[in-house]
C-alpha cells in the first residue's frame, strides 16, 4: 500500500494538488508540534502551584526547550541537506515529541519536567528547517513566500496558540493538568503516518546537483542573512516570553479567570493563523522589507494593551489580535528572505542556523531573564521586555535589502519610454 500511495504522490508532483497537500500536511504536523510545545504555557496556572514553582523556574522551562530546539535545528538541518533525506527525519521527530509530551504529564518535580522539556526541544528542533527545505523543492517559486508562511504559521498558531488554550484549560480544570499533556500527545502519531505514506522524497536534483554555490560563511556575509538572524533573536524572545508569562500575567496581574485567559490567548492563535498566509502573501506582492518593518513595529500594541488597557475584554482581544500579526513574519526572516538572498539549496541549513540563533540567544536567555525580572519587579516586567524587543526588531528590519522575486523583477525591468 505504501508504494502505491507514493507512486500516486509522484504523479501529482507537477500539479497544484500535490503542492497544496505537501504544504497543508506539513502545516498540520507543525501545528501539532506547537500544540505540544505550548501546552505547558497554558497549563502553567495549574502546574505552578502544584509543583511549587517560582517565576524563574517557569522561565527555565522555555529556556531549556529553546536550547535543545536550537541545537537540534542546527544539526538536523545540515545533516538533512547533506544526505538529501527529508521525510524520515520529520516522521521520527514527530513520534519523538509525542512521547515527550507523555513524559511531561508524568512529571512529579521541577527537574523531571525540565528533563522532559529538554528532550522535547531536541525532538522538535529539526522539523521546521527540513519542512522548509521540502517546500522549496516542491512548491513553485512565485508561491514560495505564502507556502512557507502557511507551513510554519497556519497550523502552529491555529492549533498551538488557538485551539490549545481553549481545549487544554477546561481539561485541566475538570480532570487535571497531566491529562492535558496526554491529550496533546496523540494527534502527532496520525500526521507521522500520513507523512510517511503520502509524501515522497524530492528528486535528488532538487537539492544535490554539485553542492551549494555559496558556503555558510559567505551566506552570513550577506546583510539580509545577518539581519534575519538578529531579528530572529529579538522576535523569538518576544514570542517565548509572551507564551511563558502572558497566561500568568492575565490571571495574576490582571485578575482574569482561567476561562477568560484561555480565549484571550486563543485570539493570538487566530491572528497568527490568518497572518500565516496573509502577511507573506502581501510581502510577495509589495515586498519583504516594508512588511517586515510595519508588522514588527505593530507588535508594540500587544504588551501596551496588556499593561494599560482596562476596558472591554473584547477590545483587549482585538488589540491582542492585531499586535500578534507580527507572527506572520517568522517564515519570512527564518527561511524566505535568507533563501532568496543566497543559494536556495541552503534553505534547510540557513533555516536551521537562523532559527537556532534565535532560539539560543533569544529563546533560551529571554524567558530566564523575564522570569528573573518578574520575581524581582513583578509579573508585568516580562511585558515591558516584549515592548523593547519588538521595537528593536523593527529597527533591524529597516536595514533589509528587498528580496521578493516579483518586486525585484519589477524594479529591474527597463523603463518604457
Amino acid at each position: 500500500m505504501s508504494s502505491a500511495v507514493q507512486a500516486g504522490a509522484q504523479n501529482m508532483q507537477a500539479s497544484g494538488k500535490y503542492q497544496a497537500w505537501v504544504v497543508g500536511l506539513l502545516s498540520l504536523n507543525f501545528g501539532i508540534l506547537f500544540f505540544d510545545r505550548n501546552a505547558l504555557n497554558f497549563l502553567m496556572p495549574f502546574v505552578q502551584p502544584d509543583l511549587q514553582l517560582s517565576n524563574t523556574q517557569v522561565g527555565m522551562f522555555s529556556s531549556a526547550l529553546s536550547l535543545t530546539w536550537a541545537l537540534s535545528g542546527l544539526a538536523v538541518g545540515r545533516i538533512s541537506d547533506r544526505l538529501g533525506s527529508r521525510k524520515p527525519v520529520i516522521v521520527v521527530a514527530t513520534i519523538a515529541f509525542c512521547l515527550c509530551s507523555v513524559v511531561s504529564g508524568l512529571a512529579t518535580s521541577f527537574f523531571m519536567l525540565l528533563g522532559a522539556r529538554l528532550l522535547m526541544g531536541a525532538a522538535e528542533g529539526g522539523v521546521m528547517p527540513v519542512s522548509h527545505s521540502l517546500i522549496v523543492s516542491e512548491v513553485a517559486p512565485e508561491r514560495r513566500g505564502m507556502a512557507m508562511g502557511v507551513a510554519q504559521n497556519l497550523g502552529s498558531n491555529l492549533l498551538g496558540s488557538g485551539l490549545a488554550p481553549i481545549l487544554l484549560v477546561p481539561v485541566a480544570a475538570a480532570y487535571g493538568w497531566r491529562e492535558g499533556f496526554y491529550l496533546a500527545a496523540a494527534p502527532g502519531l496520525i500526521t507521522a503516518a500520513l507523512i510517511w505514506f503520502t509524501l515522497r522524497e524530492p528528486p535528488v536534483t532538487a537539492h544535490d546537483d554539485g553542492g551549494p554555490k555559496v558556503t555558510l560563511r559567505e551566506a552570513f556575509a550577506h546583510r539580509n542573512v545577518l539581519l534575519c538572524a538578529l531579528i530572529a533573536i529579538l522576535l523569538v524572545s518576544y514570542l517565548v516570553v509572551c507564551w511563558a508569562f502572558m497566561p500568568l500575567f492575565l490571571t495574576k496581574g490582571r485578575g482574569f479567570d482561567p476561562d477568560t485567559m484561555s480565549w484571550l490567548m486563543a485570539t493570538l492563535g487566530i491572528s497568527a493563523g490568518l497572518g500565516s498566509f496573509v502577511v507573506p502573501a502581501i510581502s510577495d506582492a509589495v515586498g519583504r522589507r516594508p512588511v517586515m518593518i510595519f508588522f514588527a513595529f505593530l507588535g508594540v500594541i500587544l504588551p501596551l494593551g496588556g499593561l494599560f488597557y482596562s476596558g472591554s475584554t473584547l477590545v483587549l482581544a482585538a488589540i491582542f489580535f492585531f499586535g500578534w500579526g507580527l507572527n506572520g513574519l517568522f517564515p519570512m526572516f527564518m527561511a524566505t528572505i535568507p533563501a532568496e538572498s543566497v543559494d536556495p539549496r541552503l534553505t534547510a541549513t540557513l533555516t536551521g542556523v537562523v532559527m537556532g540563533t534565535g532560539e539560543v540567544l533569544g529563546g533560551v536567555l529571554a524567558p530566564f531573564l523575564a522570569g528573573t525580572l518578574a520575581d524581582r519587579f513583578g509579573i508585568a516586567a516580562p511585558l515591558w521586555l516584549m515592548l523593547v524587543l519588538t521595537i528593536l526588531a523593527g529597527l533591524c528590519a529597516l536595514g533589509l535589502v528587498e528580496s521578493a522575486p516579483r518586486v525585484v523583477a519589477r524594479r529591474s525591468a527597463p523603463a518604457i519610454v
